[in-house]
């Protein structure tokens, strides 16, 4: 049969995002992909540089529509490092929280989406009902539904809200009670083990070398996760390890990359209950912005407006979807309060080029199932 190409996208439901996979067949046989990128690209890197420290967060906000906070966050460790700013450690303690809670979310959105690829509904249901719980908590933090604008350079705009810790609790006793139901039904679903095991296999290695992060590579063995190899925050004062699965020796498949997680979903729940036993000062505590002091000593550092010229400031983040960076250049009095430069790494661009090609040798049919497993979100891609 003649070889042709053939283009599945821009159609949001297929691509989990706004992007072109152009895909070569024989017969129904993929033999070649070209993914096409830049549908939604907005020019952030350069906006923020007409952008005071504060404004760029929530720029940030929109990189990932699924995965807000851990975005703005990434940028504020840069803007940090860039202005030398200490952190109070309760407020490294809320910010733990709020990336965590944003981790499951995410990844709840995620699976949510992809169970209706491989022919589960149910799943949908299922998980944007408990992602609607853990986006409950986040706009108490915030006060926003989706983008939340909630860290600031030197801490976070306010403290966690009276009850919130009890309430947190709660609803994460109950995700871990629930998360064993997602598992009974696609764990047992033949359905689902058929259209993801032995589908889509991506070895530890190629990753590596196409630098591939995150949950991708970790489903494959791999044990590489930011907040262990290299710890910020207040990571290394809490009890946990990455979840990393190990797979076969053709690599990580489909199945490979749903298990690796569902398990750091677990793995951030309970990394939350055990902040609060750490909590400085106290989970039940509440410092109001009226007593400027306190609230400046627990919740919101005073930080420099201005960063010198040619200073720089970088950081490395664990996303949802893998590492991300910025790097950040102070423009001096030339440039006032505005950066000169910001540089963002996006894990999906080095991802989604990799995940590809990844469905080569596969069915048409396959194709939503392999990209949906690598979790593309476009927005951070196309930037």
């Amino acid at each position: 049969m003649a070889e042709m190409w053939i283009s599945m996208g821009p159609q949001h439901p297929m691509t989990h995002g706004l992007w072109t996979l152009k895909v070569k067949i024989d017969g129904e046989t993929v033999v070649d992909t070209e993914p096409d990128l830049g549908y939604i690209h907005r020019g952030v890197e350069k906006i923020c540089e007409a952008r005071d420290f504060t404004q760029i967060t929530t720029y940030c906000d929109r990189l990932c529509y699924a995965s807000a906070n851990t975005w703005s966050h990434a940028y504020i460790y840069a803007a940090e490092d860039l202005l030398e700013v200490e952190v109070p450690e309760r407020a490294e303690y809320i910010r733990m929280i709020a990336v965590e809670l944003q981790r499951i979310a995410s990844h709840l959105m995620w699976l949510g989406a992809y169970c209706p690829d491989v022919g589960n509904l149910t799943g949908l249901v299922w998980c944007l009902r408990e992602r609607e719980m853990m986006m409950d908590l986040m706009q108490e933090l915030g006060g926003s539904r989706m983008h939340y604008n909630f860290p600031r350079v030197g801490g976070v705009k306010r403290d966690l809200p009276i009850g919130f810790a009890m309430r947190c609790k709660a609803k994460l006793e109950l995700f871990l009670d629930r998360i064993q139901e997602y598992e009974a039904l696609l764990d047992e679903s033949t359905i689902f083990l058929v259209r993801t095991q032995g589908v889509g296999y991506a070895k530890a290695e190629e990753m590596m070398n196409h630098g591939v992060t995150g949950p991708n590579i970790r489903a494959a063995g791999h044990n590489y996760d930011v907040r262990w190899a290299h710890p910020y925050s207040v990571y290394d004062e809490l009890d946990w390890e990455p979840a990393v699965e190990r797979s076969s020796i053709k690599g990580s498949d489909c199945y490979d990359r749903y298990r690796v997680r569902v398990e750091e979903m677990i793995q951030s729940a309970r990394m939350i209950l055990d902040a609060f036993t750490h909590f400085p000062g106290g989970a039940d505590t509440h410092y109001s912005k009226e007593d400027d002091k306190i609230f400046t000593e627990n919740i919101w550092g005073k930080a420099p407006a201005r960063a010198s010229e040619g200073q720089t400031g970088f950081h490395h983040f664990e996303d949802s979807r893998g590492e991300s960076m910025f790097y950040l250049v102070g423009g001096g009095e030339e440039r006032g309060k505005h950066p000169y430069r910001i540089s963002i790494r996006s894990p999906m661009f080095i991802t989604i080029p990799y995940a590809s090609k990844c469905m080569i040798g596969y069915k048409i049919a396959d194709i939503p199932a392999i990209m949906g497993s690598f979790d593309p979100c476009i927005g951070e891609t196309d930037r």
